[in-house]
């Protein structure tokens, strides 16, 4: 499974695909959260909220492991045994009936998704490096960005759909058909996805390990700039909600209507944005993004409440902005990221990297919320203010990162792309 003997590799289609119906499995869950639980179980919600986020927080050391992991056996076969635990946890979501079983259950996904995120970005480096197209490493991110977007969309309106009723059995389908996503998604990839093996080069003093990646400086700023992006990236769908309701005092619809236009846009657009980004420096591409990101957090720190259509027009036109950055930030940065880091250590960085966003999904609802208190504008004016400086720190980062501002040429890339960066 991990590597197909030819120095090539095969299933690119399948691997977007079953991407694809992962991320479906996600959305059909994903509006679900304290519902379910609260709908199919005794468990009260403030309990339930200790025993979810507690959940969560145990995940925090995965990624050392799951970095290891991958690099020692390849990622491919730690993104399908992620799939197969968040599997069985869904499976388990439809028997739970007490606090224990909701904890041990919640904690199952957790550590499948953890594992997931933490390996499934080395796997799209590891394919391209191997893919016998054009595409580079930021393409194919692109197109696998879009492709999980869309599984998202289409789990989460699934579920906004079946789940009127009610009915405990509807909620517990809900959890059986994720459960057969994930299952589905892991059988596509261990049966019809291969990645060249992984360079046959452990590290040793000094070349790879957490030790190494800990003295690397340039990459620790990269993760530490790269929390204010994905904090950026997470404000949209966290906030939006909240901010129609108490502040520009719109109906629920627009913000269902706004957040589903964003996603189907990066689903529809992916693909092109990714075949263009390689053109550019991979920092400029996220300096753009900071930029635009910038832009938003002072046109959300200027909308009131009015006349629907004025406001309609005005959310569209700033979320659009939000919606360009996210497109050009999310392949840019984890092409960047693969890129820093050296070959034999790939699957620990690219999974240390994950932490930005693990610290960024911890932030953030106490970030907007507590500023938000303070004053409407406050929390889009320090999201402002965070990325203008973020866009002065990737330029400045730039000049240490020479050698991965860019894919290597077409022709270079098969004698390179495995072994050195």
């Amino acid at each position: 499974m991990g590597g197909n003997g030819t120095g090539r590799s095969r299933g690119g289609a399948v691997l977007v695909a079953a991407l694809t119906v992962d991320s479906v499995g996600n959305g059909l869950f994903l509006p679900l959260s304290l519902v379910y639980f609260l709908r199919l179980t005794d468990v009260p919600l403030a309990l339930l909220g200790v025993l979810l986020s507690a959940a969560t927080v145990l995940t925090l050391p995965v990624p050392l492991w799951a970095g290891a992991l991958a690099d020692r056996v390849g990622a491919l076969p730690v993104v399908v045994a992620s799939q197969l635990l968040q599997a069985a946890g869904y499976l388990a979501y439809a028997w739970v009936r007490g606090p224990v079983g909701v904890f041990l259950a919640a904690a199952v996904v957790a550590v499948g998704v953890r594992f997931f995120w933490s390996a499934v970005f080395t796997t799209i480096a590891d394919y391209a490096d191997g893919s016998p197209g054009r595409w580079t490493r930021d393409t194919w991110y692109a197109i696998s960005n879009g492709a999980r977007t869309a599984g998202l969309a289409v789990g989460g309106l699934t579920t906004g759909v079946v789940v009127a009723d009610g009915r405990a059995g509807t909620y517990r389908a809900v959890a059986y058909a994720a459960a057969a996503c994930f299952a589905l998604a892991a059988v596509l990839i261990a049966a019809c996805v291969r990645v060249p093996p992984a360079a046959a080069h452990p590290p040793g003093p000094g070349r790879g390990g957490y030790a190494a990646l800990l003295r690397d400086r340039p990459f620790l700023a990269l993760v530490g700039l790269n929390t204010v992006f994905a904090l950026s990236s997470m404000m949209l769908a966290l906030a939006l909600p909240t901010v129609m309701l108490t502040d520009l005092r719109g109906p629920a619809w627009l913000t269902s209507a706004v957040l589903a236009g964003n996603a189907f846009l990066v689903a529809a657009l992916s693909a092109p944005v990714g075949t263009r980004l390689p053109r550019h420096r991979r920092t400029r591409a996220i300096a753009l993004a900071a930029v635009l990101w910038t832009l938003w957090g002072l046109a959300m720190a200027t909308l009131g409440p009015g006349r629907l259509g004025v406001v309609a027009a005005l959310l569209v036109a700033a979320t659009l902005l939000f919606t360009v950055a996210e497109l050009v930030h999310a392949p840019a940065s984890a092409a960047l990221a693969a890129a820093v880091a050296p070959a034999a250590a790939r699957g620990r960085y690219l999974a240390a990297f994950q932490y930005s966003f693990a610290i960024a999904s911890m932030i953030a609802p106490a970030f907007f919320g507590t500023l938000y208190e303070v004053d409407t504008a406050a929390p889009w004016l320090a999201l402002a203010l965070l990325n203008a400086a973020a866009v002065a720190g990737i330029l400045l980062l730039e000049r240490a990162l020479p050698d991965a501002l860019r894919e290597p040429v077409a022709g270079a890339r098969a004698t390179v792309g495995v072994t050195a960066h």
